[in-house]
């Protein structure tokens, strides 16, 4: 099937560029609130479950035996724009294990935000693993190995111990079959698995509500989610999306970005979580679009929705200031 328009690229008042994609909003049981286009075909969700793949990093009992709180396990959870904040506490995390930068298998690139690559490099420093997006998911995957025992050698690995307890996570609380057939491998060199986006939806409500979860990692669920909607920033950084909504709706809503146009939500409050894709992998839509589904859902939210809205509906700006045009969600989608 064809995928239906989700957001319209205004240059003035002319429609120049059209996203199209799917939506899916569901509860924890599973029952379907709203869906919009093809929301079983299978979708790499990639960064946007990073909080799913840090439960066994709580599970474990890592995280408190390190004497982690709030702040570290939003970065475990988090795409962040290698600001100095977020490479100083992966390097924290690290160095209360007993490990360094060095055992890190990620990668190494400069930071997104242009203000920290041009200060790294103006201080005649080269980038480093910590600078990386997924530092701190890396941290939190490495303190699970140190607490328990395991060589983290090859941590990234589909076979190593480490990636074999966050797929059963991922496929616990998602309910989808993550197989070979289907994966992988994502920026950061983990494995990445083709779902449905109906399944990333339901793994959001479960994570934000704990239903159908064992207590233990309902738990842990409870706790990376509420860790993300108190430290915003860390789990993305300056001028970000995530970090935008999250401080519009302070301890109402988590967001989480994924790569190639994916976005995931879920609002506690009312138990639903939501996915959606991009087809053509726009950042820039999926932004737009689940600011408007938000809106959507949280309609009877009249502080809120103004926020929203905007977001919703961004303007453009040219380099000297000029408004031309901006993003435009439909007030809803059918």
């Amino acid at each position: 099937m064809t995928n239906p328009v989700l957001a319209d690229v205004l240059r003035g008042d002319q429609v120049e560029s059209r996203h199209r994609g799917s939506v899916v909003v569901c509860d924890a049981s599973g029952k379907t609130i709203m869906a919009v286009g093809d929301t079983n075909k299978p979708v790499f969700p990639r960064s946007a479950v990073k909080s799913i793949q840090a439960l066994p990093f709580v599970e474990s009992g890592a995280a408190d035996a390190y004497g982690f709180g709030n702040r570290e396990l939003a970065l475990a959870c988090a795409s962040h724009n290698g600001e100095p904040e977020h490479a100083s506490l992966a390097q924290s995390m690290l160095e209360r294990a007993g490990l360094s930068e060095a055992d890190m298998e990620c990668g190494v690139h400069w930071p997104t935000l242009q203000k920290s690559a041009l200060d790294l490099a103006s201080s005649g420093r080269q980038p480093n693993q910590l600078h990386n997006n997924c530092s701190g998911k890396h941290s939190g995957f490495l303190c699970t190995c140190a607490h328990e025992g395991i060589d983290p050698t090859g941590y990234v690995g589909a076979d190593h111990r480490l990636q074999e307890m966050v797929r059963d996570a991922m496929e616990n609380v998602t309910g989808a079959k993550h197989d070979p057939a289907h994966r992988g491998t994502d920026g950061c060199s983990i494995p990445t698995y083709a779902i449905p986006l109906k399944n990333m939806a339901l793994g959001f409500a479960r994570m934000a509500t704990g239903e159908g979860l064992a207590p233990q990692r309902a738990a842990a669920a409870k706790r990376l989610f509420e860790a993300c909607m108190a430290e915003p920033f860390l789990v993305a950084g300056t001028d970000r999306a995530d970090t935008k909504l999250m401080q519009a709706a302070p301890g109402k809503i988590m967001v989480k970005i994924g790569a190639e146009g994916v976005f995931c939500a879920a609002i506690p409050s009312i138990g639903v979580g939501i996915a959606l894709k991009c087809d053509d992998g726009a950042a820039r839509a999926a932004e737009a679009i689940v600011a408007r589904v938000l809106e959507i859902v949280l309609r009877d939210d009249k502080d809120l929705g103004p926020k929203l809205k905007a977001l919703a509906n961004p303007v453009f700006r040219n380099w000297n200031g000029i408004e031309v045009g901006g993003i435009r969600t439909p007030e809803a989608y059918a």
